[in-house]
């Protein structure tokens, strides 16, 4: 039988207190918040913890929040439980002007590559990470290009205007 939400939720709080917080149940999955500062401690609190067991790191993204100051960009850890087969979700902020956030690569090795995607196309700094550099796009690209600080499309074409599709 799978861990409880309410208690992986109870063994963060009893572990943390009020460091770990906005703890919400989003289709059966518990996510949460920590400051950036604590990734790690949280990350590794999970991974030791015998009765909780997340050491499968799913997957490491980012999410661009322009509107949100000092809090632009969220690093988001999919963590997987893979005896009592639970999943969780763990989020971390930072500002875009200082997007500093503590690699995993120690703890989780698939981080690695993860880790420079989300560097490669948000921008996200992972401090400590052993190769960070880009990984699917040129270096010579000067900007992250899944930042919402950029146009979806030219805004100077006019085969898209709705003149053209009658609607003008």
């Amino acid at each position: 039988m799978a861990i409880s939400n309410d208690y992986i939720q109870q063994k963060l709080t009893e572990k943390f207190g009020d460091q770990v917080f906005n703890f919400e149940d989003t289709y059966g999955m518990l996510c949460f918040e920590a400051p950036k500062e604590l990734n790690l401690k949280v990350l590794q609190y999970l991974y030791d913890e015998p009765s909780l067991g997340f050491q499968f790191l799913t997957d490491l993204c980012a999410v661009n929040f322009p509107e949100s100051a000092n809090r632009e960009l969220a690093v988001v850890y999919h963590l997987h439980n893979l005896v009592e087969n639970t999943r969780i979700r763990f989020k971390v902020f930072t500002p875009i002007a200082t997007p500093d956030v503590f690699t995993a690569t120690q703890l989780f090795s698939s981080a690695n590559w993860m880790e420079r995607e989300t560097y490669d196309f948000f921008g996200v700094n992972f401090v400590g990470h052993p190769n960070l550099k880009r990984i699917l796009n040129v270096d010579e690209m000067d900007y992250f290009p899944l930042r919402k600080e950029y146009p979806l499309e030219d805004q100077t074409r006019i085969d898209k205007d709705d003149e053209m599709f009658g609607r003008g």
